[in-house]
């Protein structure tokens, strides 16, 4: 959605706001996983975005913040069956109080044309997802496809209900690894037009980016642990 102003007059607080903060990393130890959660609840980043290893560890540190939980599903592939891909999310879900699911689509599936498929797919996950009030972003790791393969993935997430389209997972290594760029962000907000909301991740490391993907309209970026304080314009004070 289009900001009310400029990027570049907003606060800390209302840049921080698009930001679900990435703490992925599967080498990161619980020390690092604290430290840069706290970072990120810190900077009054809307979530941290974490494995589901991760749960048991960052839950506690949000609760009572304004930072809240991005769990990622079926991550990074999204090759589990169907049914496996739901009974992770249940599981998160039923013990957990989660703002933001993000699921990767099976887009070798979608590469493929199985578009049927694919919506059936995500559709499953978001039905849980909704029933507990979460909020879903499918991934469609934009690197591997074509811009027509990536407006039939915007239309797949939009006809299962899902809340946000995203583009990457930031593990893809199949190819190029140009994640968010604004060519990208264009199309999927151009295909999306307001039909669901648009996340963009992997490469969004400058804050010019960062600033110019806000004033385009988009909704919500993954932005690593070490690139957030970059884009807040507050490297040199983190």
């Amino acid at each position: 959605m289009k900001p009310t102003k400029p990027a570049s007059e907003m606060s800390v607080k209302e840049l921080a706001s698009y930001i679900d903060q990435s703490v992925l990393k599967p080498e990161f130890t619980k020390e690092d996983i604290k430290r840069y959660t706290q970072e990120g609840i810190d900077f009054g980043c809307r979530t941290i975005c974490i494995n589901p290893a991760s749960l048991e560890i960052v839950a506690p540190m949000v609760a009572g913040t304004d930072t809240d939980i991005c769990v990622v599903c079926d991550f990074p592939f999204g090759l589990s069956t169907t049914a496996s891909k739901v009974h992770q999310a249940e599981e998160y879900l039923d013990h957990y109080d989660i703002l933001d699911l993000d699921i990767v689509a099976n887009y070798g599936r979608l590469r493929s044309g199985d578009l049927d498929f694919v919506t059936k797919d995500i559709a499953a996950v978001v039905d849980v997802c909704h029933g507990k009030g979460t909020n879903v972003k499918v991934i469609i790791e934009t690197d591997s496809l074509t811009p027509d393969q990536i407006v039939d993935g915007t239309e797949c997430a939009i006809k299962a209900k899902a809340d946000f389209i995203k583009t990457s997972t930031g593990f893809f290594t199949g190819g190029k690894s140009d994640g968010a760029t604004s060519q990208v962000i264009a199309l999927l907000l151009k295909t999306a037009a307001g039909r669901i909301k648009v996340k963009g991740a992997g490469a969004i490391r400058t804050r010019e980016h960062f600033l110019e993907l806000i004033d385009m309209g988009i909704d919500r970026m993954g932005v690593g642990f070490r690139s957030t304080p970059t884009v807040l314009g507050i490297a040199d004070k983190a």
